[in-house]
């Protein structure tokens, strides 16, 4: 970023929910990065950007496509890269035939000249990259979302090299990490396909034990699951799923209908207290030896720094006296013996990163296949081999459809959800205090709809959904376009917003629809003797 020509921040507040990245994203902003922030909210992202195209809440595939429409008609497409390093370009280029700068315009908002300088100022640049967190993901049609903003960098040819590429944010820390650890449904440690009959008899072969040929249930898949009886017992290791999922009533009556919940966590939340069996873990960032990985894949060495409450006990601990209660001698394996043994089933991925060299170097990025192996600071680099090296990278086609639920006469205004700087996800280790900066939930109006309803800021409103209800005080917010309506998730234990989200989900990744559903907000009536 410190480098790049062009950053497109893409569904992003960085500001405030990656205040450290941001940082270096400054750094480039500098340096003379020209940063373009695509945001429904003129957020504090969008004040240091030079362009901010404020498109309607889920239309970010319509903005991509009229984008590259525009640069391919222009002549601005990357030709030699296209044609050495990908395929799927001739279906591709006639899907977004469609999606003029006019048509772009009208489903998402954003002036056609304004799309067009920013297709033009992307393609153009030497480096550039495409940012984005969950202001993409958190839609019905996420992984369709990534994969217009994929299409973007593979036309343009700004992948694989210094200053370029396509950068999903990590919202919380070590989630890459878990996800490299096998902690997906579909993939064993290192990503590998559990549908691969030789990667299963590999790990079978280390294991001693056979593995079942299907995928698991994603989180929203488990929850179907609860309500058809077919889930009837669940562990959840530092998870808070009674207040970060969507329409949290229901998630709360599937949970307690449970037969069996084990919540594992270092601090008693909402899911916890739901819980039959509660397991405290040390488990915060200085309780435990091992490692974390990054954003751009980098692993590093986490180190014990002071002890664990009384009472509360390692993980890794946990999980072996589970085994060894359930019949299988686990042992009491250390932090190091785990993570050689993760290096043992994918030498592909972390062979090289011994915890000597992770020391030595503070820090290495995978694939890591070997320790004379330096990282590799590019993940698609052989994209930009001669002869072409590997598998080509697929373009893909994707179009608009829009959020699920659009506000009608009965619930006129659209709820977009997002974090603050001042708190943290369901707010169970930021929450607890007053200060100047943390100031509670709140509902933000734009100006018009402020007036429209007569509330002033500090006014007690109704938030109503069709999955249920809140009350929350207005702050007048004049960054929001009239129609829309923000609030977070940081302070569930005085205001749960998931009452309110739906949980319409990503059929390709589980992932629910918090950025988008119809609400309607009331003064709360006032009764006599207070006026």
């Amino acid at each position: 970023m410190e480098v790049a020509d062009v950053v497109f921040l893409w569904g992003s507040n960085a500001r405030e929910a990656h205040p450290i990245w941001f940082h270096h994203l400054l750094k480039g902003v500098n340096n003379g990065t020209r940063l373009y922030v695509i945001d429904p909210r003129r957020t504090s992202s969008a004040q240091w950007a030079d362009v901010w195209l404020g498109l309607d809440v889920g239309s970010d595939i319509a903005l991509s496509n009229a984008m590259a429409r525009e640069i391919i008609h222009a002549g601005l497409a990357d030709a030699k890269f296209i044609e050495r390093a990908t395929e799927g370009f001739e279906a591709y280029r006639a899907a977004v035939e469609p999606y003029t700068l006019e048509v772009g315009e009208r489903i998402t908002g954003v002036p056609a000249d304004v799309i067009r300088e920013a297709a033009h100022a992307f393609a153009k640049a030497k480096n550039a990259m495409i940012c984005w967190t969950l202001g993409i993901t958190e839609h019905h049609d996420a992984v369709d979302n990534v994969l217009a903003l994929i299409n973007l960098t593979l036309l343009t040819g700004h992948v694989g090299k210094w200053g370029s590429g396509c950068n999903p944010l990590r919202g919380q820390n070590n989630v890459q990490g878990g996800g490299d650890m096998g902690a997906i449904p579909n993939r064993l440690p290192g990503f590998q396909d559990i549908l691969d009959p030789a990667i299963r008899e590999r790990f079978e072969r280390h294991w001693g034990v056979p593995l079942a040929p299907r995928y698991g249930l994603n989180l929203t898949q488990m929850l179907h699951a609860m309500e058809r009886k077919e889930l009837t017992a669940l562990y959840v290791i530092g998870e808070n799923p009674a207040q970060s999922d969507a329409d949290s009533n229901h998630v709360e009556h599937l949970l307690g209908g449970l037969e069996h919940l084990v919540v594992q966590e270092i601090v008693m939340t909402r899911t916890a207290e739901l819980a039959h069996v509660v397991l405290p873990a040390a488990a915060t960032w200085c309780e435990g030896e091992g490692t974390v990985t990054n954003s751009e894949r980098r692993v590093q060495r986490v180190r014990k720094a002071v002890e664990p409450p009384a009472g509360a006990k390692d993980e890794l601990w946990i999980l072996s006296e589970l085994a060894r209660r359930l019949g299988v001698d686990f042992g009491h394996p250390t932090a190091e013996a785990v993570w050689n043994e993760f290096r043992t089933v994918a030498p592909h991925f972390s062979g090289g990163m011994s915890y000597a060299r992770l020391d030595a170097l503070g820090g290495l990025q995978w694939p890591c296949p070997d320790e004379s192996h330096p990282g590799t600071p590019f993940l698609h680099g052989r994209l930009w081999e001669e002869p072409r090296g590997g598998r080509a990278a697929p373009f893909s086609v994707v179009n608009w459809e829009g959020p699920v639920e659009k506000p009608d006469a009965e619930y006129p205004l659209l709820l977009t959800t997002g974090r603050r700087l001042e708190s943290y996800n369901t707010g169970v280790q930021t929450g607890g205090y007053r200060s100047p900066l943390h100031l509670g939930e709140r509902i933000s109006l734009s100006v018009e709809d402020a007036e429209r309803l007569g509330v002033a800021d500090g006014t007690l409103v109704t938030v109503r959904s069709r999955r249920g209800q809140l009350e929350a005080p207005a702050h007048i917010d004049r960054a929001l376009r009239p129609g829309l309506v923000f609030m977070t998730m940081h302070f569930p234990d005085e205001i749960n917003t998931n009452v309110l989200t739906i949980d319409a989900s990503d059929p390709k990744s589980g992932t629910a629809e918090f950025k988008a559903c119809a609400v309607r907000v009331e003064p709360v009536a006032q009764p006599a003797s207070a006026r």
